[in-house]
């Protein structure tokens, strides 16, 4: 008996120790995340433990792991390409808004290898969403949204449809449409407008734009958008900040129940999320690149949010 209450004590001791270790490795998610000198990120998408992240300047997009931090280049930057805005979607594609170039490229997000490439029109191509018809990407320069088709058995169509944007959407001097998300049935899109902080409903299919109003609030410098359920974060990059917005059934009106900030930041600009982490990439414009450090920082959604 002495020898039997031992062994359960050695058992129990190990179980014991095996829960705690496995609960140590579920926290043990970096809080920062470096990226390569130089590299000019600005977008980010998050698929399982994988996060993938765009240049800028080169188009390239690097790939790295949430749980460990380290990653490699996964597309190779290239002349005349840009990656601004990125999205993956569930057959492992990788969708990039191509900024200044007019385009949006596609690549696998497993091997980096090309998949396809669409031209969109002038201006700046800014970021992307993808619901189960379609990729949608907002320009900057222009009061439109572009849609590559996504098929019933999920083929990319060949023709890319121009979507202007009417209604509450006015085009303004400067930056305007930005950061953009879906509802997860697709039925409406999200769209911030940078130089006025403004919010709007997008129907996908027509183009018309209903504001969201904010009750006086407004999100200035808005860049890149998270829908999460009845919760609308918005990175306002110059503000070093992530507005958090209740917004209701509609998406007509919403309220700012706070702001995150962190001394971390350094002029954040998109935003995704992993359970109740949000990570936000480290765009630090104004920066001499060559000698600059980038990083992925990761904050905890405020309380009561999932």
């Amino acid at each position: 008996m002495p020898r039997s209450r031992t062994a359960f004590a050695a058992l129990a001791l190990a179980v014991v120790t095996i829960a705690a270790g496995t609960a140590a490795a579920a926290s043990s998610y970096p809080s920062t995340i470096p990226l390569p000198r130089g590299f000019q990120p600005e977008g980010i998408a998050i698929r399982a433990n994988s996060f993938y992240v765009g240049s800028i300047p080169t188009g390239a997009v690097y790939r790295g792991d949430l749980r460990t931090g380290s990653g490699a280049v996964l597309v190779e930057g290239q002349s005349g390409r840009a990656a601004i805005g990125v999205a993956v979607d569930n057959r492992n594609r990788l969708f990039v808004a191509g900024g200044p170039t007019g385009k949006a490229f596609v690549y696998d997000a497993r091997t980096g290898a090309d998949v396809a490439e669409y031209t969109l029109a002038p201006g700046f191509i800014n970021d992307v969403v993808v619901t189960r018809i379609g990729a949608y990407f907002t320009n900057s320069a222009r009061a439109e949204l572009y849609r590559i088709p996504i098929g019933n058995g999920g083929g990319l169509g060949s023709t890319v449809e121009t979507i202007p944007l009417t209604g509450d959407f006015q085009q303004a001097a400067g930056f305007n449409a930005n950061g953009i998300d879906a509802t997860p049935n697709g039925r409406w899109l999200v769209i911030v407008q940078s130089n006025t902080g403004k919010l709007f409903r997008v129907d996908p299919s027509t183009g018309a734009t209903k504001e969201i109003a904010l009750g006086g609030e407004s999100v200035p410098n808005g860049d890149g958008i998270l829908l999460d359920g009845r919760t609308l974060y918005v990175v306002q990059n110059q503000n070093n900040q992530i507005a958090v917005i209740d917004v209701d059934a509609s998406l007509t009106s919403g309220r700012v129940v706070t702001r995150i900030s962190d001394p971390r930041f350094a002029v954040p600009t998109t935003v995704d999320d992993l359970g109740r982490r949000l990570y936000v990439v480290n765009a630090r414009f104004g920066s001499p690149p060559a000698t600059t450090d980038y990083q992925v920082v990761q904050v905890r959604k405020p309380s009561g949010r999932r």
